[in-house]
């Protein structure tokens, strides 16, 4: 099947159908039911580009991540020559990068995007807590929502209501997705000295950092902080939803469908309220399952 997926996007040379099928398996290790959502709801000469871009994003944050301070602040640059070199020259040492220059062969607007997410990684090197909600939402414009933008860029209208409308409805998505990022990840957060939720939303639940250590017996206030997250990333995943009605009718389900598979991760955050701080959070697989 993933034979007649390649050939329908017109990725016939083996070396390069060998790169794509590399990087399907990465972004179904680690995005099982977000993969699920592609191969079953998008067109399937849309597939191999935005498995493509899946990857590439999770190579990114992987790079950006990794080792101690110096190490993750060099990596950006390091990474970005690698890029403009498969940019350049249209090919690479590297699979994830062949991939993605193939793609951009057929998608020319994304090495702009592609440029836009690694401008950005440097806010995802920087970040160890932020201070406010306005600190909160200047990482998601500056690096989430170019995240997003390299597999929903794929999927941008190119007639009415337009790209603002869309771009717009994109960030909205993301700003949920990113809130529900770092509730499922606070145990692991916490461990690594960094907290992706405002010291202001911690005091206004009177509690401090302290109170999220793991084995602290379970305190309301700590589950009154999850639910309060939880309600503003329910707030933006609902203003959201128009999204849907901006792309093609042949996207629509798999716009529909992401969303949906967030619903069931709010509804997972909701369930884990203070244990949060213990271990992360899922989604119910046999309801994300059923959705697609």
């Amino acid at each position: 099947m993933w034979g007649r997926v390649l050939r329908q996007a017109g990725v016939v040379d083996p070396s390069l159908r060998r790169d794509y099928a590399l990087q399907r398996w990465v972004v179904a290790r680690f995005a099982r039911a977000e993969y699920l959502a592609v191969r079953l709801l998008l067109p399937m000469a849309l597939q191999p580009d935005v498995v493509a871009a899946v990857a590439f994003m999770h190579e990114t944050d992987d790079r950006v991540d990794q080792g101690g301070a110096a190490d993750r602040s060099a990596a950006p640059a390091k990474w970005a020559v690698l890029v403009e070199k498969a940019r350049t020259t249209g090919t690479s040492d590297l699979p994830v990068l062949r991939a993605l220059a193939h793609t951009a062969e057929r998608h020319p607007d994304t090495w702009a995007r592609v440029g836009d997410f690694l401008n950005g990684a440097a806010l995802e090197v920087a970040w160890e807590e932020f201070a406010t909600e306005a600190d909160f939402d200047r990482y998601v414009t500056g690096y989430s929502l170019p995240a997003l933008m390299l597999t929903a860029g794929l999927l941008a209208p190119t007639g009415p209501p337009g790209s603002d409308e869309f771009i717009s409805y994109c960030e909205r998505l993301i700003s949920a997705m990113q809130r529900l990022d770092f509730l499922e990840d606070l145990a692991s957060d916490l461990r690594t000295g960094r907290l992706g939720i405002p010291p202001e939303a911690l005091e206004a639940c009177g509690i401090s950092r302290a109170d999220l250590r793991p084995g602290r017996p379970r305190s309301p206030a700590v589950d009154r902080l999850i639910r309060t997250q939880a309600d503003a990333a329910a707030a933006a995943l609902a203003s959201a939803r128009p999204l849907e009605h901006t792309v093609s009718p042949a996207s629509e389900p798999f716009v529909r469908a992401l969303i949906g598979v967030q619903q069931y991760r709010l509804e997972a955050v909701r369930a884990a309220g203070a244990g949060l701080t213990e271990r992360s959070s899922r989604p119910s697989a046999v309801g994300s399952l059923g959705l697609l």
